[in-house]
């Protein structure tokens, strides 16, 4: 039996092109979150991950007061009170989550962004690289599978490197080639895998250079869980780079979960 909050609860969800996302606000606080596949239907995998989130934090529909969509299949959130753009909701989970963040990478499975906040969380500027698989998870996976080595390892070995093989291409069909060539060449796998993380930040840090990277950097999306992945980026940045102890997948559904708190209580939610 669920319980009801003492206040509205406020919902996000992050409908992506590979995982959809939801967070519930109640309380001043995160009371409840899930993932789930988005599959061919993202029209259903909101409600399916509304469902697991709102089990989460023991609550039941009536409860939330408000709910914002955000990500590539918010056009057909029609559950949704209010769609945002993912770039925005991004901004706000993060800030939420380090209120000093000033530029935020985000990498998902299908593409990357990088974004400039001012103090108040408020995007100021961005660039997207949605077009091509380099510097996004996809990415990863492909290189991985080359090496026939789970994802959640891949980070690992990068860090365990003596060298960083460079890789000149970023196109994954052609760097894929050029990874099996290495191999067959003898290159140390964890020296390949360091430079396939190198080649990545390297491409990101070029999109931060048109941003314009200020203050903290905050590390967002299923790739922020990759600590070779940081690790490179730091290098490539010269930065100290801060990824959330709460799920990074989760920022942008928590982003929209804020701003369902904000607008849901401006209209007396």
């Amino acid at each position: 039996m669920c319980q009801s909050a003492s206040e509205p609860a406020f919902a996000g969800i992050d409908v992506g092109s590979l995982t959809t996302k939801a967070v519930i606000i109640s309380n001043g606080g995160i009371a409840g979150s899930g993932v789930v596949p988005t599959g061919v239907r993202p029209e259903e995998s909101g409600p399916e991950v509304f469902r697991i989130a709102l089990k989460a934090a023991n609550l039941s529909e009536e409860d939330v007061a408000y709910l914002v969509a955000t990500g590539y299949g918010r056009v057909s959130s029609d559950y949704a009170d209010k769609t945002v753009t993912e770039i925005t909701c991004h901004a706000r989970g993060a800030y939420y989550l380090h209120p000093a963040t000033r530029t935020i990478i985000d990498m998902g499975g299908q593409d990357c962004k990088v974004i400039r906040v001012n103090g108040e969380g408020n995007v100021t500027d961005f660039a997207m690289n949605d077009k091509c698989a380099a510097g996004t998870g996809r990415f990863l996976e492909v290189m991985s599978g080359v090496f026939k080595v789970d994802i959640n390892e891949f980070g690992p070995m990068a860090l365990r490197a003596t060298d960083a093989v460079p890789i000149s291409s970023t196109c994954t069909v052609f760097a894929e080639s050029e990874v099996i060539s290495l191999i067959a060449r003898g290159e140390l796998p964890e020296n390949i895998i360091s430079g396939i993380h190198s080649a990545i930040s390297n491409r990101i840090a070029g999109m931060a250079a048109r941003v314009g990277v200020e203050g903290d950097v905050f590390f967002s999306g299923g790739v922020a869980k990759n600590a070779g992945m940081k690790a490179a980026l730091e290098r490539s940045l010269r930065s100290s780079i801060t990824v959330p102890a709460f799920d990074p997948q989760l920022v942008g559904a928590l982003g929209a979960a804020v701003i369902a708190e904000t607008t849901g209580r401006k209209a007396g939610a």
